[in-house]
C-alpha cells in the first residue's frame, strides 16, 4: 500500500465532495456534533495551501485543515478525517503530525489549539505536546466560534457564553515547548545547572 500525505492543493479540488461526505458520515456514525464543511470552503483551504490530504495510490484516504484566528496569533487543525476503507492503520495520527509540523513552519509564532470529543484525537494532540485547557486559554475570535452553529451541541455552547462545552479544549504553545530541557543527558544536566542559577537570580520562579 502507497500511502503518501502532501500539502494539499488545487489538483486536489476534486476530492472536497467526499471530504465533505466523509466527515459528516463519520460523525453521524458517532453520534457526536461536528461542524459541517462544505466542498467550496475544503476548496479554499487547498488554494491556499493550508490542507494537508492522504492518498492511497490516487484515491482519497484522509485529510486534515488549517485555520488562523487573531491575526495568526492562534492556529487550529480542523476537519481530521480518515477513510473507512483505511482506518486502523494508524493514519489519523500520521496525518495530524503532518499537519502539525506544517503549522509550526508556516505559523511559527502561533498558539496550536483545537477542541474535540474523540478520545483518539485527544491522544493524539497529548502525544504532540497539546495540554487540556480552559476554553478562556483559546482563541475569543468570533469567528471561530461561528464555526460551532452547525453542531448538535451549539446550544449547550451557547448557555455557557462559549466558556465550555461537550469538547476538551488543547493547547500546544510553542514558547512552553522551549522550556523544555534537551533530552540528551549532558544537555539536561547543562538544562538543571543553568535553571538553578536562574533561580538563585530570581529570573523565574
Amino acid at each position: 500500500m502507497n500511502i503518501s500525505i502532501i500539502i494539499a492543493q488545487e489538483e486536489h479540488f476534486k476530492y472536497a465532495q467526499v471530504i465533505c461526505d466523509t466527515i459528516e458520515s463519520s460523525a453521524l456514525l458517532r453520534g457526536t456534533g461536528i461542524a459541517k464543511r462544505t466542498p467550496e470552503y475544503i476548496q479554499k483551504k487547498m488554494e491556499n495551501k493550508d490542507a494537508v490530504i492522504a492518498l492511497v495510490d490516487g484515491t482519497f484516504a484522509g485529510f486534515c485543515y488549517i485555520e488562523s484566528w487573531q491575526d495568526s496569533n492562534y492556529v487550529a487543525h480542523s476537519g481530521l478525517i480518515v477513510h473507512p476503507d483505511y482506518r486502523n492503520l494508524g493514519l489519523a495520527k500520521k496525518i495530524k503530525s503532518k499537519v502539525f509540523e506544517y503549522s509550526l513552519k508556516k505559523y511559527p509564532n502561533a498558539k496550536v489549539f483545537g477542541i474535540t470529543t474523540g478520545l483518539a484525537v485527544m491522544k493524539i494532540n497529548s502525544d504532540l505536546g497539546y495540554k487540556p485547557v480552559p476554553f478562556s486559554e483559546l482563541t475569543t475570535d468570533p469567528s471561530f466560534w461561528k464555526g460551532c452553529q452547525t453542531c448538535t451541541n451549539y446550544e449547550i455552547l451557547k448557555s455557557k457564553d462559549n466558556k465550555m462545552c461537550l469538547c476538551t479544549g488543547m493547547l500546544y504553545d510553542p514558547k512552553e515547548k522551549q522550556k523544555i530541557p534537551p533530552k540528551h543527558p549532558f544537555n539536561v544536566r547543562i538544562w538543571n545547572r543553568l535553571k538553578k542559577i536562574k533561580q538563585a537570580l530570581f529570573l523565574e520562579n
